[in-house]
């Protein structure tokens, strides 16, 4: 289970919503091996895509070098889909390299009237896609 905050929560929704109609993406770091996000982390989606994302090897490499610095781990890799269900593609599947991780979707296709608004958290490992529940709190 992915248990997070409603202010984190709120600020994936918002990246989310205003890189609409491109995908957006990002991370939440939190502490080594704690399970807990913290810090929320926007990532500009250098694909610049409505269907397609990918971080910038640059900026990701300074995240990484700034997470082992803080002692911090990437707990919640996030991105949208803009016209489609919150649920991981192939290819969103074949770059989870992180298995630690929570995956979470978000769905902006309301934005157009193409459905409901969706935030949901997966666990991607060697393949296999596996939906977890979402619990949010108003603290930890």
């Amino acid at each position: 289970m992915l248990t997070i905050t409603q202010a984190l929560v709120d600020q994936i929704v918002a990246h989310a919503r205003k890189d609409h109609p491109d995908e957006a993406c990002g991370v939440v770091a939190g502490p080594a091996g704690s399970d807990r996000p913290e810090r929320f982390v926007p990532m500009l989606n250098a694909a610049m895509s409505p269907t397609f994302y990918e971080f910038d090897s640059g900026d990701l490499l300074r995240l990484y070098r700034e997470m082992d610095d803080r002692d911090e781990e990437p707990v919640v890799v996030y991105h949208s889909h803009t016209a489609t269900e919150a649920y991981p593609s192939r290819t969103d599947i074949s770059y989870a390299n992180e298995p630690g991780a929570h995956y979470v979707l978000v769905s902006t296709a309301d934005a157009d009237g193409l459905g409901e608004f969706q935030f949901r958290s997966f666990r991607i490992l060697e393949g296999v896609v596996t939906e977890e529940d979402v619990s949010i709190v108003a603290g930890y």
